[in-house]
């Protein structure tokens, strides 16, 4: 599953802009492009200089090859030469270099963990690691236990130390159902938190408690309809999901654990999670934008939290290509929302079609009933960012406008403290603003909601604000409702926006900014929370992709 890279990739403070002297990619020579490097993979060329021999591979051999004409790195026990991939990685060179000759999982966690670089170096696979890793101390107990506590971890432990216990499941049956019970022993947890699949045999369902997934995951010993019902009791933490019978026989077993059945480990080590969905409509929003409408399979229990992201995946030209994207409303004015849809097995995309790119292109010449993979969420926004919030002030360019949609929807809608929500919208033309029709409803409709367009390019004709991200554009535009008033400021566009933008609230309340946090995934929401006393940076990711 190959990336489709970004101008915004990687992010400010991630380790690989840091290694490039803070250049978000390395220019690539003519003929180095992605689909380059696809072309070349499928060409029959020997990559691994071993003749399509597979061999297993020392710890003292790896370190021979550390060169730039001779690059092995190995990533979870599988070894590559990337050698011929040196020209075409956006990172550069040096990037690759750091991981030369020695296990670079870590460091392709750290930047690039949502690629599935088994599809993309497949060809460069020179063998396996001599040395096996060991099996966990509770593999074999896992093996046999179905219901019952889980059993104590070093992540478990991890979870214990910040005030959180370990969840656990059991079940039960009547002659028609049968109801896996989770308890997460968590008050926070909410039907955003769930995300259950049933495919084939295979049921799994995972719980997002804080930063990690506790996961259950078995094979099925009798079969189930496709639909099911999911209840959360909120303030005890219970899961209750419903699967029913397709013959009311007794079973002796919920089934066999299959991977990572039973355990509870941090989200950055679960891989991505996908199911295919089928397109429904699409529709025509601006002159290069549409709304994608994508709907769940009946065995599966997804809705994607405010603020987060999932991935959509394609396979062009025979490679799997995956590119995050933002889900939307259907609506930004709930008289055009249509009963159907509260049954959440539809998920939206407003996405720009890029002619010369890769992603977009195939992506809308899908026909309806098509099929795309869909991942399971992910993203750092956390919804308790709202508490008692009274100003909330967004700043979004072009498709960077995607991840406002939710949150502007939730705020109006669940935020009792809320006083004013603001948006300033920034284009090139008038013919790239998107949902401005809706945007001046709601304004009309909801008092509190004010909207403002600005263009970088506009036509004589225009009357209204023009110019770029600036002090001068947002000192009037990020006025408190009060001098005391919570204040929240959600940034989203490309990176030259995203941090100019987060530097502006500081300049402007001079106040000093802290906590400011970054991941290596490409176009990120930064969202700053402002109070009296002081104002806290927080990145999450967003869109805008020139793919």
């Amino acid at each position: 599953m190959l990336n489709v890279p970004s101008q915004s990739f990687p992010a400010p403070s991630s380790q690989q802009r840091v290694a490039s002297g803070g250049r978000s990619k390395v220019p690539l020579k003519q003929g180095r492009s992605l689909m380059d490097w696809i072309r070349l993979t499928k060409s029959g060329k020997d990559l691994t200089g071993l003749k399509g021999r597979l061999i297993e591979v020392t710890e003292e051999e790896l370190k021979k090859h550390n060169t730039k004409d001779d690059c092995w790195i190995c990533i979870r026990g599988f070894v590559y030469n990337v050698t011929p991939y040196m020209e075409y990685h956006p990172g550069g060179e040096d990037e690759l270099m750091r991981a030369a000759g020695s296990d670079g999982t870590d460091l392709f966690d750290q930047v690039h963990r949502w690629v599935n670089y088994e599809s993309m170096l497949k060809e460069c696979l020179v063998g396996r690691m001599a040395v096996k890793p060991a099996l966990p101390k509770d593999y074999h107990e896992e093996k046999k236990v179905l219901n019952g506590m889980l059993p104590k971890s070093q992540v478990a432990d991890t979870l214990a130390k910040e005030g959180c216990s370990s969840p656990s499941y059991d079940w039960f049956q009547t002659d028609s159902s049968v109801t896996i019970v989770i308890y997460t022993k968590q008050k926070d947890i909410n039907l955003d938190s769930v995300i259950v699949d049933h495919q084939d045999d295979s049921f799994r369902a995972e719980i997002l408690i804080k930063d990690y997934s506790y996961i259950i995951h078995v094979e099925l010993s009798h079969e189930i309809e496709e639909d099911f019902s999911v209840r959360v009791v909120e303030n005890v933490g219970k899961i209750e999901i419903v699967l029913k019978k397709k013959e009311n026989a007794s079973w002796k077993r919920l089934g066999h654990p299959l991977e990572n059945h039973n355990s509870l480990i941090p989200r950055k080590d679960t891989g991505l999670y996908y199911r295919k969905c089928r397109l429904i409509s699409k529709e025509g929003v601006t002159h290069d934008t549409k709304l994608f409408c994508l709907m769940l399979p009946p065995s599966t229990h997804l809705q994607v939290p405010v603020g987060q992201h999932v991935y959509l995946k394609l396979t062009i030209t025979g490679t799997e290509i995956v590119k995050p994207y933002t889900p939307v409303s259907d609506s930004l004015l709930s008289e055009f929302k249509e009963p159907v849809l509260l049954n959440n097995k539809y998920i939206y995309f407003l996405i720009k079609i890029y002619p010369a790119g890769l992603f977009t292109p195939e992506l809308d010449q899908l026909q309806i009933g098509d099929f795309v993979s869909v991942s399971n969420p992910e993203g750092s926004f956390k919804i308790s960012q709202f508490q008692e919030l009274e100003d909330l002030f967004l700043l979004a360019a072009g498709t960077g406008f995607t991840p406002m949609v939710k949150i502007l929807n939730y705020a109006l809608t669940n935020i009792p403290s809320l006083r004013k929500v603001k948006l300033m919208f920034f284009n090139k033309t008038e013919d790239d603003i998107i949902w401005r029709s809706q945007l001046e409803k709601l304004a009309f409709k909801d008092k509190r909601f004010d909207v403002e367009f600005v263009l970088s390019a506009p036509t004589s004709e225009w009357n209204g604000k023009w110019g770029h991200i600036s002090p001068a554009l947002l000192s009037e535009f990020l006025k408190r409702s009060s001098d005391k008033s919570k204040v929240l400021i959600c940034i989203c566009g490309p990176t030259p926006f995203t941090e100019q933008g987060i530097r502006i609230p500081q300049l402007i309340n001079e106040e000093r900014v802290t906590g400011v946090s970054a991941t290596s995934v490409p176009h990120e929401l930064m969202g700053v929370y402002v109070d009296p006393q002081w104002l806290l940076a927080a990145k999450k990711r967003g869109n805008q992709v020139a793919a």
